[in-house]
Order: C-alpha cells, then structure tokens, then sequence
C-alpha cells in the first residue's frame, strides 16, 4: 500500500467489516441483520412433523401391496435390512445438516459451494411433487364429502355415470356361504363412480386433449390448498402445532379400522394372504430393490423436508434418538396399516367369493375404488368411510406441510433480508402459483397428467441428488469433519456403522437402484391407456432437469472463483466463510469466530476493499481466518500503518498455528 499523508493518519479507520454492532453506533440493526428465523416452539413439534412427514399415503397404499407381491413375510427381511443400510443413515445425515447449520437445503450448501444445485434440484423435485399431491388431497375431500350421505354414492348401479357393464359386486350367499361371481367383463360401482363421476375421463381423448376443468374439483384443489396455507402461515410456529393432530389422530382411526377389519368374517384370509413367508422371492433382486425403493420413498430422504424440519431445531437436539424413534415407527406403522387393510380385503374376497389377489391393488386403485366399494359392505359404511378418507387426508396434509415450508424456508433462508420479514405474503403467493399450475390437474385427462409427474418428477433425479449429497458431504467436505460436527451438537461421534453407510453402503445401494430404474425402465400407463412418445419425453426431461442443475451449479460455483481452473474448483469445493453453527454461543472450536448480535453469523474477518476508505485510506482486499481471531489488533494494526504491500501484514501469521490458511483474495 501506498504511504500516506500524516493527515490520514490522525484518526485510525476500523474497517466496517470488522466493526461489532456496538461499534457501529446508531446504526439501524434491522437493516444490517435478517429477521428472526424462527424455532420450534415446544419439544414435540419437530418429532411428530417427522412422524407425520414420513407417515403418510404410501404407509396405506404402497407398502401392503408390495410386500404381498414380494413374498408376503419374507418381505420384511430385506425391508429391514435396507432400513438399516440407506433408511437410518441417510435420515440422520440429512437431520445432521440442518440441525448444525439451521439453514434450508439452498443455504446449506454453504457447506461446498460447488454442490449447491443439489439444493435447487430438490427444490425442483419437491415443487413438482407438491403440485400434484395436493391434487391427491382434493380427491380425497372430494370422497370425504361425499361420505356425508346415509348411502354411499358409489355403492349401487344405476347412476348417470354408470354404464351397461356395472354389476353390483355381491355375493349372493347360501347355505355354504358365498357363490362366487363372474367378474370377467364387468365394472363394479365404485370404479365407474371414480373414473366416470370424480375423473369424468371419458372426456378426454388423452394427455394430449385434457378437456374441460372440473370444477368440483377445481373447488377441492382450492380447498386443499387454502387448508395448507393456513396451516403454514406463521411457518413451523403453526404447522409445528397442527401437526399435535394431523400425526396422532391418523394413529387412532387406523387402530380402529384394525380392529372392525380384524373382526370381520374372511379377515384372516386376507392376513394369510399379506403376511404368509414365501422365502424363495428373497433369491430375487427384485424384491431387494423393491424394499429398498419403498424405504427410500416411505422416510422422505432428499426431498429437503427433513434438512428444513431439523434446522428449526434448538442447537443440542437429540436428533440421533430421534431417528431412530421415527425411521422404526414408520416402518411399524406400514406393517399394521398392512393389516387393517388387507383384513379388510380378505372380507371382501370371502364376500365376492374370488381370491384376495383378484381384489388387491395398489396406490389410487387402492384408496379410491377397492376400498371404497368394500366399505359399502360394512353396516354404518357411511362413517367407516368417512374415518377412512379423514385417516388418508391427516396423512397427506403433514406430507403436504413438509414440502411447502421446505419450498419456502429455502428460498428465504437465500433472501433472508427480503423474505423473512414477509413471509406470510411468499407463502401465500408459493400457493397461488401452484394451484393455478395444478389446475391442469383437474381437467378430465388430468390423471394422465398426475401419472407423469407421479411417475418421473421423484424418480432417477432424486436418486442423482441424495447420491450427491452423500458424496459431497463424505468426500468432498470430509467424514472427519462433518463427525466432529455432529460431536460440537450432540457431544459423540457417529460410530463405525453411519460412517460405513456414509462412505460405501448407502452410495452403493442407491446407485444400484438408479441402475436399476434405468435397466428396468417401463413406460407410463394409466390402465389400458399408452402414453404417446412425447408424453414419455417429457417426463424424462422432468426428470433430467433436476440432475442437470447440479452440474449448471457446479458451473456457476467455479466461474465466480478467481485464478485457474483448479484453483477455481477447489476454492468452490471449500466451505463458505460463515459455514457452520447460526448462533454465536453455539460456534466453538474452529468456529469460534463470528460478528456478535448477528442473526446471519459471519466470520471475523479483515475485508479490505479496493478503494478509499472513510478516512482516506487506501487499501488491498484481505481475507484472513476466522480462528485467526486474538491476532485481530495486531492485524488492524498493521493494516493501518504504512506498509508498501498486503503481504507484509501477513507476514506476523502462522497459518500453522492458526489451524486454517490466510489468504489474499485481491
């Protein structure tokens, strides 16, 4: 630096960067730092978010009729096993980063720069699911009202929207019980009643010719959506509180529809039928993928729910119980949800007089017309099925819940000074948008719709992402140094067996599972309906998207370095400056450094900037360690005395001792 004139020199200039609140004087602390984040306002709330995040549709729909389909009870020996290789592991690592650096799945990559458009493709992902399974949601509010009637819509023929196929489903019984029925070539009443009164899709030609909206359940979109906004209005302070419900009430209806489908007559052929071992699918691969994919999908890993949920956790929260708590209890929770539905099902088949896999489906089939039409052989079916489609939409909401704060806590999290102090309003702007791009949804080829983004907006993308944020979090920012973060929170280190999942078995499984999706691709089909070329097209690029935001970052992560390529790479692979603990009591060890009163931690750090300062002075831009702190004085003054260059003032530094580099940034 230049030498300067005595008169500059009167009165040493702190650099503002260096400057705490209370040197700044009166300066306006709601201009410098973000509103407040928020937390969890008691215990419970972040425990049963997770439980309703993780328990929800797929516990009822998907689970029972994979496992029938994969050797019954023999099922549950892979399903466990992957619980234990990819479930556990990679829900605390997920929990891990949000709870130590309280930022959402955008600003959390401040942990590796170079890997923040993983963050934008869960972002991506989680948008996409969002839109269509609040559509989900409306069905079933549109078949919850329609409960509220002494007949059930759906239970006899005879309709408009019934056609010459209908045939009530009955068994007419004799003395030797129920005669069993023709059911080749015949439609039973429910599902005309979901296919041509709820879907109307006799009305479109295809995905191509959507059709008209409809708007009962145009009206149930909106409904849903407002219930959701309302909801998370005030953020997890409010979510955090109807989860008390919406996680515990679904626990109670499911106990006691067991206990009616338990008590039916034929309810243990059906439980036969769920849970008897066939050993020998356990010599197939795929039902080890097939338990593998619905642990994947059932816990919620990669979307960014539980990264978002964890950083509104209180520094020293025992998330390491609470895996455990949440992971084995949604596992617990499919294997009864099993029972009270295939208890059910095996009433039904004894009714019918067919064999249970005749009247088994899976996912919508399940919950919209098998269900249903065996409700209308209940005494009372009105309120059976009532309590069952209250059950569906308590399950759904918490899901629901999880995607929009994840949307909205990572955004604002990127815009903390903008957004934080209107997030009301960014929520509520997040759900107009998306239920006016749902409404495509509720046209009557909106199923089709519903299909593709099912099938290929959470499919091999996801897989890329959580196999990235693995890697990145293992490799690139170091198993040791993301355990000793996990030793400053919860005061031990992850033993051998996360940090072998970490490194091999949870990368190595999942990419066995994206190489099987790959291998084993089939394309969409909605009953006999073929998805056109385009259609199929398009949902690979759905799902492409999201993989290539995370090169698109890797790009931008490098191009805003300076120096060579590699140079370029590694500064961007690095952590951020102000990576790690929010709270500044919080920040031990090499994060020890932060500005005080901040909301947004900041490293201490010299930040000299090309220019003049206040008070004349010229200056080189420096960036030094943070753990460089008690050298602070000595730094400021020699940045205020007359040296010829930058370097000089560097030359009284050890980066050695101080534990991390020191380094001129220009």
């Amino acid at each position: 630096m230049k030498k300067l004139q005595g008169a500059h020199l009167r009165k040493p200039v702190t650099p503002d960067l260096l400057m705490t609140p209370s040197d700044q004087g009166d300066v306006d602390l709601d201009v410098d730092f973000a509103a407040d984040r928020g937390n969890w306002t008691g215990k419970l709330d972040f425990l049963l978010s997770c439980i309703g995040y993780c328990v929800g549709l797929g516990n009822v729909w998907r689970f029972p009729y994979r496992a029938y389909t994969n050797g019954g009870g023999a099922f549950l020996v892979p399903y466990f096993l992957m619980l234990a290789i990819c479930g556990i592991p990679l829900f605390f690592l997920e929990l891990s980063l949000g709870q130590f650096s309280s930022l959402g799945p955008l600003a959390v990559w401040k942990i590796s720069p170079l890997f923040k458009g993983a963050g934008a493709a869960m972002l991506l992902i989680v948008g996409l699911v969002a839109i269509y399974y609040n559509m989900i949601i409306a069905y079933v509010l549109f078949y919850l009202f329609a409960s509220l009637t002494s007949d059930l819509p759906w239970e006899h023929c005879g309709n408009w929207w019934n056609t010459e196929l209908c045939l009530e489903h009955r068994g007419s019984k004799d003395g030797n019980g129920a005669l069993p029925l023709n059911l080749t070539c015949t439609v039973s009443p429910s599902e005309e009643y979901w296919s041509r009164y709820v879907l109307h899709i006799q009305g479109s030609q295809g995905i191509g010719s959507p059709g008209e909206i409809r708007w009962n359940l145009c009206l149930c979109l909106l409904l849903a959506w407002v219930i959701v906004f309302l909801c998370i209005l005030k953020g997890v302070k409010s979510s955090g509180k109807v989860v008390y419900f919406t996680a515990t009430f679904p626990y109670l209806i499911l106990l006691m529809l067991l206990v009616r489908g338990v008590t039916l007559p034929g309810a243990w052929k059906g439980i036969q039928f769920y849970l008897t071992p066939q050993f020998h699918h356990l010599l197939s691969s795929k039902v080890w993928i097939e338990a593998a994919l619905q642990i994947f999908y059932s816990l919620g890993v990669g979307f960014g729910g539980l990264l978002t949920f964890a950083s509104y956790n209180t520094f020293h929260q025992n998330i390491y119980r609470d895996t455990f708590i949440v992971t084995l209890g949604n596992a617990i929770t499919s294997i009864l949800a099993g029972f009270a539905i295939f208890s059910v099902l095996g009433y039904m088949s004894q009714e019918l007089g067919v064999p249970v896999d005749q009247v088994a489906k899976a996912g919508p089939g399940l919950a919209f017309v098998v269900y249903p039409q065996a409700m209308t052989m209940l005494p009372l079916s009105p309120f059976w099925s009532f309590l069952f489609f209250f059950m569906l939409l308590t399950l759904g909401l918490d899901s629901q819940f999880a995607f929009l704060e994840t949307i909205v806590t990572a955004v604002t999290d990127e815009f903390p000074y903008y957004l934080r102090p209107k997030k009301v309003v960014f929520s509520g702007l997040i759900c107009v948008a998306m239920y006016l791009m749902g409404l495509i949804l509720t046209t009557d080829g909106g199923m089709y719709w519903l299909v593709l983004l099912d099938d290929y907006s959470a499919s091999f993308g996801l897989m890329v992402v959580v196999i990235t944020t693995c890697l990145a979090v293992t490799r690139v920012y170091g198993i040791q140094r993301f355990c000793r973060d996990i030793h400053m929170m919860l005061g031990f280190k992850p033993g051998l067996y996360f940090r072998a999942c970490w490194l091999f078995l949870s990368p190595a499984t999942l990419l066995a599972l994206l190489v099987y999706s790959i291998v084993k691709y089939q394309p969409s089909e909605y009953g006999s309906y073929r998805f056109p070329p385009w259609a199929e097209l398009l949902g690979i690029l759905m799902g492409l998207l999201s993989c290539l935001m995370i090169p698109a970052g890797m790009l931008v992560a490098v191009l805003r370095e300076e120096g060579s390529f590699w140079e370029r790479l590694q500064q961007a692979s690095r952590p951020a400056m102000d990576w790690g603990p929010s709270l500044e009591e919080n920040r031990t060890g090499m994060y020890v450094a932060t500005l005080a009163g901040s909301q947004s931690p900041k490293p201490l750090m010299v930040h000299m900037r090309k220019g003049t300062s206040a008070g004349g002075l010229l200056y080189a831009r420096m960036t030094v360690s943070a753990v460089c702190i008690r050298s602070t004085d000595k730094m400021l003054s020699c940045l205020q005395g007359a040296h010829s260059s930058a370097e000089t003032c560097l030359g009284d530094f050890k980066p050695e001792i101080c534990g991390e580099e020191v380094m001129v940034v220009g």
